[in-house]
């Protein structure tokens, strides 16, 4: 099983919100994740991860999207 970390969209149209999830790649987009990792509001730029779980999924192999390796980065400057 191939698991990736990535955006999964909440929300109805034109008010999207995103969870960063866990998930097995051959699911859909928004289907059933292994496990929940944070969210993220691009309207009002609020972000919330649990670090040490992204960081524990890619330990045994997942492979984490382009977007979430920039709000990783955009996480660890605000904490600086």
């Amino acid at each position: 099983m191939a698991v990736k970390v990535r955006l999964a969209v909440v929300g109805k149209k034109k008010h999207r919100t995103y969870r960063v999830v866990a998930i097995d790649s051959r699911n859909p987009r928004d289907g059933r994740y292994l496990e929940k990792l944070g969210w993220y509001n691009p309207r009002t730029n609020e972000l919330e991860l649990d670090e040490e779980g992204i960081m524990r999924w890619e330990q045994n192999g997942a492979i984490l999207s382009e977007r979430v390796k920039s709000l990783l980065i955009r996480l660890r400057k605000t904490k600086e």
